[in-house]
């Protein structure tokens, strides 16, 4: 069965005036449908690979093929990573988590000033195209960075949130001011949305 493109759960323009309507359209509409694209391109003929959902796809990467591996990596996880992106951000959102999430966010960073000042240091000092992330490993909550559309699936790890920093994310509202993104980014972040994943990756359903 063939991966598609999720729809956005609000209008293109729904987050500005943080994330501008033209990126929104190119980045889903354009970037994330060319991922999907390419990646049943490069399962044709992998029914049983094609047949998997995508997040255990990528948690057992090592099981598809040398010829399509890369290929999988590089479009599997840009779907997976847009898709988790696009859900995690909402219009009239941001502020701070709660619960569970909020309580463990304190517990491993000190506090959410901590926490939010180390996810942007991930995203600026990620050299290149990426993406900064909030990841369950082993038990804990850990900030990380990857290059390029690398999953944390790939490497055991549940994302509870990430932000893109490749360039197509933030380059028409702000240029080469990655770090003003980043600080922007934090209104249109869905707490309820991350918590929800945060629940599941602790239950083992992420």
């Amino acid at each position: 069965m063939a991966f598609t493109l999720p729809s956005l759960p609000y209008a293109t323009n729904a987050l500005e005036p943080y994330i501008d309507a033209t990126t929104m359209e190119i980045h889903q509409g354009r970037h994330h449908k060319a991922y999907v694209d390419n990646l049943n391109k490069a399962l044709e003929g992998q029914a049983a690979l094609a047949s998997k959902p995508i997040e255990q796809l990528l948690r057992e990467i090592a099981t598809v093929p040398d010829g399509i591996r890369q290929a999988v990596i590089n479009n599997g996880g840009g779907h997976a990573n847009h898709a988790m992106f696009w859900e995690i951000m909402a219009p009239g959102a941001g502020g701070e988590p709660s619960g569970p999430l909020a309580d463990d966010i304190k517990a491993t960073f000190t506090d959410f000033a901590t926490f939010k000042a180390q996810i942007k240091d991930a995203g600026v000092k990620r050299f290149g195209s990426g993406w900064a992330w909030l990841v369950l490993a082993d038990g804990k909550l850990k900030i990380l960075s990857s290059a390029n559309q690398d999953s944390p699936y790939m490497s055991g790890q549940a994302p509870i949130m990430g932000v893109d920093v490749w360039e197509h994310a933030y380059y028409l509202k702000y240029q080469n001011k990655r770090p003003d993104y980043l600080d922007a980014w934090w209104n249109v972040v869905n707490w309820k949305a991350v918590a929800e994943r945060y629940a599941k990756a602790k239950a083992g359903k992420l």
